[in-house]
């Protein structure tokens, strides 16, 4: 004890400040400040354990801890709130990190041992992270070593001031002699106190993802996962803590995502004493990840915000810290181009002549990007259905004699209506996957996710490549660079049909997941001016660490307008609308036959920032052919907005038949709401639409009854709507500031 007393008394003698005191460190008291947070934790002294002290409003000072009684089995360290807690040493709680050692035992000790506070963000080897220049973000490192077992850490905390934000990773490096292995891995861990606090996340399946749950945090654990290798639609690698009492605009919450596109694990745990530890990291199904002597494991990285301003406070926190911290192509910022997709409109009943024909179709409605979907790849395995030719990425000959260039060069002679614009072209794929029936299975079985002679199972007629394997990683690279490189494509829809079922070891997932990135990063970085968008049958993978390099993500299958409304608002609650995609599809709709206006299905879809159409334009009725042009219109002018405005949940979907949203322009001159009646009826009176956003002593006129009202009118009486006497109807209300 003596010798880690004179560490620390070392670093008493040294106070940093850096970052406008962003990080200060007063020996081994350290604080993180941002414009409405601070984050304080310390060393303690007699043990060289990580003490958490607090998170969330300002505050100046430390102060005693919680009085625990020691009495009973539970004394020692699972009575403090702990930063980084381990297994093994007095600790029932969950740990944030728990090692297999070469003899076999799990008990490690990681003890502190010195820090540096640096300006910026260092980048994560390998891994999708948030990042800024000095004057954005600070960085603390605190080292901590294991004398026992010679592994040492190094947790990072980043704070990002402006938006309340702080970044979480660590790294374990093994300096002894024998291959360790990292089973659990939290990148996120710290304990709250006793407080009383609720879990709101977010769960679905296909076509019905991001539907807000809330529940109480209680003795025990309170936990989702994924164990599907991805995240999944059943549930997302976010969560918020929020008081009981805290509401959209009021109250405290403490938003958590984790930058990872594989399996996860978030758990609260509310102790004995009252204290809630919270982890985010690495599925411990999924783990088992051996480190070699001299190698270092480095974690994904967790990001956390705090809001005064209740959960809408939370997400527009996060909203704007993404687009500016984290997705890094360079469309974020862009407006995108409005598109038509063949899926709807075709299916796999495809050629090069239909495949024209609906191009021009779209090119009579202002339509800027055609999309090709599924469908046209494979020779000796034509993809005439979903269960052929998957993995045999050429153009089929019979739909495309002269592959893909000639015919793309047809779509780009196209002119976008009114103006000079060429048709841009964007192509479907799906690169981690194979079908039984292909030419890449008869010639690579081994190259599939499999468990030694157990049967492989199949999902939508298909199997998982092992992107783990630098011989798949290459196949892909070098696949979807040949397809870009044989045409004019400018827009990519990446797909991904099923989750990772045989695994030969818990660490394929991890493996997998980091090969992925390699693919992308290399892609992306190859690639730069084409619109990437992700997709996994729609919102199974739209997470924080496939943004890093895709600026957006088909948000769902279920293009059905009321059932939209509910899935992009919780997809809001961490994601930015700018990074969505939401087209309009035909009516009635095909999940549900739900026969939605044209305008109704329209504002729902443009709220997005990629809006487009999902349909054969020869099918739609004569109302709606007229209909669409303004639509479409309107969509452009609402699309700069969306894509860098602040977005405001007015109304939710759940809680009333008069869901409403709006959008406010980053210099505040103007603001657009989208109001919905779901449903109508005779009596209550539809309430008043309250805004958001506003300077309230400023003036702005509106289009709905063009009328001229200060921002604390509009924020605090509201405007009122007259509906008809109808279902699903929708208006669209511009402010613009006098």
């Amino acid at each position: 004890m003596g010798a880690f007393r004179a560490v620390v008394l070392a670093a008493l003698l040294a106070t940093v400040s850096v970052g406008q005191d962003a990080i200060s460190a007063d020996g081994t008291n350290f604080t993180l400040t941002g414009d409405n947070v601070s984050y304080l934790f310390h060393v303690d002294t007699e043990s060289g354990e990580l003490i958490s002290d607090h998170f969330g409003a300002p505050v100046d000072d430390f102060t005693p801890p919680a009085f625990v009684l020691p009495w009973g089995w539970h004394d020692n360290l699972a009575n403090l709130r702990r930063e980084f807690p381990d297994v093994g040493r007095s600790d029932p709680r969950l740990p944030a990190i728990h090692i297999g050692h070469p003899d076999g035992d799990t008990v490690t000790a990681l003890l502190y041992k010195s820090h540096q506070v640096v300006q910026g963000k260092p980048e994560l080897p390998g891994l999708p992270a948030t990042y800024g220049n000095d004057s954005d973000v600070s960085t603390l490192q605190v080292h901590l070593y294991d004398n026992v077992s010679d592994v040492s850490a190094v947790l990072s905390y980043s704070i990002f001031p402006k938006y309340n934000a702080i970044a979480r990773s660590f790294s374990v490096t093994n300096n002894g002699t024998g291959d360790i292995s990292i089973e659990r891995a939290a990148s996120f861990s710290t304990d709250f106190p006793n407080v009383d606090l609720d879990m709101i996340e977010v769960q679905g399946d296909w076509s019905h993802e991001f539907n807000r749950v809330k529940r109480k945090i209680d003795y025990g654990e309170t936990t989702f996962r994924s164990t599907e290798g991805f995240g999944s639609h059943l549930h997302n690698p976010f969560f918020a803590l929020v008081s009981p009492s805290t509401t959209e605009t009021s109250g405290e919450a403490w938003g958590f995502n984790l930058v990872w596109t594989g399996s996860f694990e978030a758990t609260a745990e509310k102790f004995s004493n009252g204290f809630v530890r919270v982890l985010f990291g690495l599925n411990s199904l999924h783990t088992s990840i051996k480190v070699k002597p001299g190698e270092s494991f480095q974690s994904p990285e967790a990001v956390s915000v705090y809001s005064a301003e209740g959960v809408n406070g939370m997400s527009r926190s996060f909203h704007d810290l993404y687009r500016n911290h984290l997705s890094r192509g360079k469309q974020t910022h862009k407006t995108r181009p409005i598109l038509l997709n063949s899926w709807e409109g075709l299916g796999f009943d495809i050629n090069q002549t239909s495949l024209v024909r609906l191009a021009g179709e779209a090119e009579k409605l202002g339509v800027e990007l055609f999309v090709n979907d599924d469908g046209w790849f494979g020779v000796e395995y034509p993809r005439q259905n979903d269960s052929l030719g998957l993995g045999d990425w050429t153009p089929n000959p019979q739909y495309f004699p002269d592959g893909l260039g000639p015919y793309v060069a047809q779509v780009n002679n196209l002119t976008v209506l009114d103006s000079s614009q060429p048709m841009q072209f964007g192509i479907w794929v799906e690169p981690e996957m194979v079908d039984l029936n292909s030419t890449l299975y008869n010639e690579h079985p081994e190259w599939v996710l499999h468990a030694g002679k157990h049967a492989r199972t199949l999902t939508r007629n298909q199997m998982v490549l092992n992107v783990g394997l630098p011989e798949v990683q290459d196949f892909i690279i070098n696949t979807v660079s040949d397809i870009l490189d044989s045409a004019n494509i400018q827009y990519v829809k990446w797909d991904n049909n099923r989750g990772m079922h045989e695994l030969s070891h818990p660490s394929d997932s991890y493996k997998y997941i980091l090969g992925l990135y390699r693919v992308i990063d290399n892609l992306t970085t190859r690639y730069p001016d084409v619109l990437w968008e992700g997709c996994a049958s729609g919102g199974g993978r739209f997470d924080a660490g496939l943004l890093h390099y895709w600026p957006q993500h088909w948000t769902s299958d279920n293009t059905d307008a009321s059932d939209r409304l509910t899935i992009q608002l919780g997809t809001s609650l961490v994601y930015p609308p700018s990074a969505m995609g939401c087209h309009i599809s035909k009516a009635p709709n095909g999940f549900n036959q739900r026969n939605i206006s044209i305008e109704f299905r329209g504002h729902v879809a443009m709220q997005c920032g990629s809006f487009g159409l999902e349909l054969n334009p020869e099918e739609l009725s004569e109302h709606e052919a007229a209909t669409i042009p303004s639509i479409m219109a309107e969509a452009k002018k609402v699309n700069p907005i969306v894509i860098s405005g602040e977005f405001y949940r007015l109304a939710l979907p759940d809680n009333s038949p008069w869901p409403a949203t709006q959008f406010v322009s980053e210099d505040g001159s103007e603001s657009v709401v989208f109001a919905f009646q779901q449903k109508y009826t005779v009596k209550p009176a539809a309430p008043a639409v309250k805004l958001q956003g506003l300077d309230p002593k400023a003036r702005y006129f509106n289009d709905l009854d063009n009328g001229t009202y200060t921002g604390a009118t509009y924020m605090n009486g509201g405007i009122n709507i007259k509906w008809d006497r109808a279902d699903y109807q929708s208006k669209l209300i511009w402010l613009k500031k006098q």
